[in-house]
């Protein structure tokens, strides 16, 4: 399967979430939605979490959406991480790989921000403090569009 680049149509998915609800990328239809990849051994995603966290509110009143994507192989990782962090986050479980294995985000964590048609307007590699504002700034300007 190839990897999803800059400019491609998101890849559709259908999976359970950490609250046990069916998630799929075609229900945010017509927001502009941040992709997010990570998994509960990664430092980076670690610290880039609890940020995205914090933005959710700010950015929901625009219409823009935060998805994060889990990987890890045992789902009670991303649940202890998610709970000790109080973190309201949407949480897609991808432990079979059938989401990463359609985007192959180049890095943990890497997040894909997609504008209300579909299509992919940016990927972010990998996640440094401060870089929470460029994300957020990217997202204001494909919702503007």
């Amino acid at each position: 399967m190839a990897e999803i680049k800059k400019g491609d149509r998101a890849a559709d998915f259908s999976v359970k979430s950490l609250a046990g609800e069916t998630v799929t990328l075609s229900a945010f239809k017509g927001k502009v939605v941040l992709l997010d990849f990570w998994a509960s051994w990664c430092e980076p995603c670690k610290q880039e979490l609890p940020l995205l966290d914090k933005l959710a509110p700010r950015l929901k009143e625009q219409g823009i959406e935060i998805l994060t994507v889990n990987i890890d192989d045992h789902q009670q990782n991303a649940a202890d991480f998610i709970r000790s962090h109080g973190l309201k986050l949407t949480v897609a479980l991808d432990a079979k790989q059938s989401i990463v294995g359609k985007y192959e985000p180049p890095k943990m964590p890497s997040s894909f921000a997609i504008d209300r048609q579909g299509v992919v307007r940016a990927i972010n590699a990998g996640f440094e403090v401060g870089d929470e504002k460029k994300i957020e700034q990217q997202l204001a300007s494909i919702a503007s569009k």
